[in-house]
């Protein structure tokens, strides 16, 4: 239910900020989101989760995608260990990204939190995904080093999301 829930909302507002947008040439729109895309992308952010603020927009929209997206037990049917893995980012010091992981054994009585730091300065904020077909989750790598940042159940859709709004934080985060 608050896949759906998530998704509708999500589409609502791409779909309004698609009708806003101003016509882009296809040199502008090669080179990635053109500036007008990215200000009614962070727009629709703000309105949706009711802020003037682009960062508490962002982080509260990567947070509920996290929480939507999350790889749960429920998901791995026949395999040994099933776990639920609960993602969560905040802002830490100036260009860093704090990201807690938090695993559950299927009986939620085993839980394992992890936080890690990410620096972000210096670094490209466009962060990368893999959907194995053979598999039942996406990998989101650290745009840092490539390594794999966080795991998700496995949607197409909800990966490119969380991408675009984890890339759109990174280059706020990177601004100080």
């Amino acid at each position: 239910m608050q896949l759906r829930l998530t998704r509708k909302l999500i589409s609502a507002a791409l779909l309004t900020s698609a009708i806003a947008a101003s016509p882009v040439s296809a040199a502008e729109s090669g080179a990635g989101l053109s500036s007008a895309e990215q200000g009614n992308y962070l727009l629709e952010l703000k309105r949706l989760y009711l802020t003037e603020n682009e960062r508490q927009a962002l982080l509260a929209h990567c947070n509920d995608l996290l929480k939507t997206y999350a790889l749960r037990a429920a998901y791995q049917v026949g395999q040994a260990q099933r776990q639920d893995r609960l993602y969560q980012v905040r802002e830490g010091a100036p260009g860093e990204l704090l990201l807690r992981e938090e695993i559950r054994g299927q009986q939620g009585t085993d839980i394992a939190v992890r936080n890690q730091r990410v620096a972000l300065f210096g670094v490209d904020p466009f962060v990368r995904y893999e959907c194995p077909s053979s598999g039942i989750s996406c990998v989101l790598h650290n745009p840092n080093d490539g390594s794999p940042l966080l795991t998700i159940v496995r949607d197409h859709q909800g990966a490119a999301e969380l991408a675009k709004a984890l890339s759109f934080l990174i280059r706020n985060l990177q601004k100080g």
